[in-house]
């Protein structure tokens, strides 16, 4: 039989940290989040730091953020080699060096999921697309899921987008009728998700 990579102590003590909003990703996202301020720069979490906001409490390894291109090169410009490196050459994502953790950046107006166009898109971060949580702009919860599920619809290798939608419908407790104010391009699949989030996970 393979030996397990990692002890189980170790997971379970890593999650624990996490959980308590004492891990490594907490204070690389509240370090992050407060250099952007001091830069004026428009920013939202995203990813699954966005999903536990909303309420789907699950463990992750990066920080997703949001931002315009120009203020992406503005920041990279500042801060490059202080504090926060590339994640290899020529990447757009970047690691805080302090707290060791990876940062991957999405861009406004770039498209979720394959990378492809399509009628959603990311939004800007300086438009009204952002709730507040722990003082950090968080994308609302219908963009989540219009990006979540365009994501899971055209990457089929990132599943684990739709079953935090289920969650995040489960959590929410959203009506079928929510779908209604979701992109159009997303509404039927948001159907689907919504009759699988009734189904009793006890069953």
């Amino acid at each position: 039989m393979e030996p397990l990579k990692f002890s189980l102590d170790a997971v379970l003590e890593r999650a624990g940290a996490f959980f308590m909003k004492q891990s490594p990703i907490h204070r690389a996202v509240h370090r992050l989040a407060k250099t952007l301020n001091e830069m004026e720069i428009p920013f939202a979490i995203a990813g699954a730091l966005a999903v536990n906001a909303h309420g789907h409490v699950r463990t992750t390894e990066d920080v997703d953020v949001l931002l315009r291109r120009e203020d992406l090169a503005r920041f990279r410009e500042a801060w490059l080699g202080r504090g926060w490196v590339e994640k290899f050459a020529g990447s757009r994502g970047m690691r805080d060096a302090i707290n060791q953790v990876n940062i991957d950046v999405l861009l406004a107006g770039d498209y979720p999921g394959d990378g492809l166009p399509k009628p959603v898109v990311f939004p800007d971060p300086a438009a009204s697309v952002t709730v507040e949580n722990d003082g950090i702009p968080v994308l609302k919860l219908a963009i989540l899921l219009e990006l979540k599920i365009a994501s899971g619809m055209t990457a089929k290798h990132r599943p684990t987008d739709l079953g935090d939608v289920i969650h995040l419908i489960r959590r929410n407790h959203l009506s079928q009728v929510f779908g209604a104010e979701l992109n159009a391009y997303v509404r039927e699949k948001y159907d689907e998700l919504w009759l699988a989030a009734q189904i009793d996970e006890d069953y």
